[in-house]
């Protein structure tokens, strides 16, 4: 008889985002939240704040960060590159003909890529099927941006693009000294994973992931990076539509956001939004990794902060869903965001 295993330390998660049916709960999702400033402090929470919890593709602005703060200006990147070195992107063309260009600055093409292919994100967002005889290679994998960074980053070292992606090459490396620096973690605490595109990880408390975010709205030359924070906010901000795509969540908050906020979405139910105005960042994890109760909850906690007027409210509205429709247009259910973010004295 095998013994089930048990974990030492389980994230005390609070109920985030609860699906009614006839007036039941059915579905709850647990998860947690922190808000923070440029200088660590925490602003406000829910939940779990000391696990530490998978960043995924919301490390991007991290990950690109040595290649844009040190070799921007080599590569002539554009406004547009820089965002789309940070997406999660949905494989559209204006996607893939951007990435095939910014590889072949670094000499490469899609062969270089280690991050592997998918059906591009655009179909299985806004539910569309391929066209018949459809081929989909590694520039339509969603993180080929970020991939592409580090061989561009490879070559400016002077590094071979080979073993890019291995922790002791110096692009790792590179990235690891970025994201201590943001977030405030020492690399020797940083938690280590493998991403779903194969390339290193990490694992940090929420507030470090709000804190690093919150350091990107700051207009003055960071110590380590220089203008590279500034930078990839205001592209990110600029070109929201690189970062992710049509039909998507992040697409969606920047253009509520009318130019303020910095949004980045990553897998399995994570989720940051920084404020340019503000010098804030709320970063949330659902912890079963359901999109509708991340989205539903990002939503609340804006309103909670105080982010949305009437018109913003209005226009995330579907990401809230509360009220559930089946295919019949019939009402079934209810989502219903039940936590409280409790404020810092």
């Amino acid at each position: 008889m095998n013994t089930p295993q048990t974990f030492d330390h389980m994230p005390a998660h609070v109920p985030i985002t609860v699906v009614h049916r006839g007036g039941h709960p059915e579905l709850v999702h647990y998860g947690s939240v922190a808000v923070c400033n440029a200088q660590g402090q925490l602003l406000a929470h829910a939940g779990d704040i000391t696990q530490p919890m998978f960043t995924r593709s919301a490390l991007k602005p991290f990950q690109a960060m040595p290649l844009i703060a040190r070799f921007a200006e080599r590569y002539q990147l554009t406004d547009a590159d820089v965002a789309l070195l940070c997406a999660s992107h949905n494989g559209e063309p204006t996607h893939t003909q951007r990435v095939a260009s910014l590889l072949s600055k670094a000499g490469a093409d899609d062969t270089a890529l280690a991050c592997g292919s998918h059906l591009p994100y655009f179909y299985s967002t806004n539910n569309l099927t391929p066209e018949p005889g459809a081929v989909f290679g590694r520039l339509h994998h969603n993180c080929s941006g970020k991939h592409t960074g580090m061989l561009l980053l490879a070559a400016a070292l002077g590094e071979p693009m080979t073993g890019y992606l291995n922790t002791d090459h110096p692009v790792q490396q590179a990235i690891t000294a970025s994201v201590s620096h943001f977030t405030g973690v020492l690399p020797s605490q940083l938690v280590r994973g493998t991403d779903g595109c194969s390339a290193p990880n990490y694992a940090v408390p929420l507030p470090a992931l709000a804190t690093a975010f919150a350091r990107l709205t700051l207009t003055e030359p960071d110590a380590a990076y220089d203008t590279g924070p500034h930078r990839v906010a205001r592209a990110m901000c600029a070109h929201p539509e690189m970062v992710s795509g049509q039909g998507r969540n992040d697409l969606a908050l920047a253009h509520a956001g009318r130019g303020d906020w910095v949004c980045k979405v990553g897998a399995d139910g994570v989720q940051v939004v920084a404020s340019r105005s503000r010098g804030q960042a709320l970063a949330i994890k659902i912890m079963d990794g359901n999109k509708a109760a991340l989205f539903a909850a990002t939503v609340e906690a804006l309103d909670q902060l105080g982010w949305l007027d009437d018109a913003q409210r209005q226009e995330l509205e579907l990401w809230r869903a509360q009220v559930l429709l089946n295919v019949a247009g019939v009402p079934v259910g209810e989502r219903r965001s039940v936590f409280q973010l409790r404020h810092s004295d």
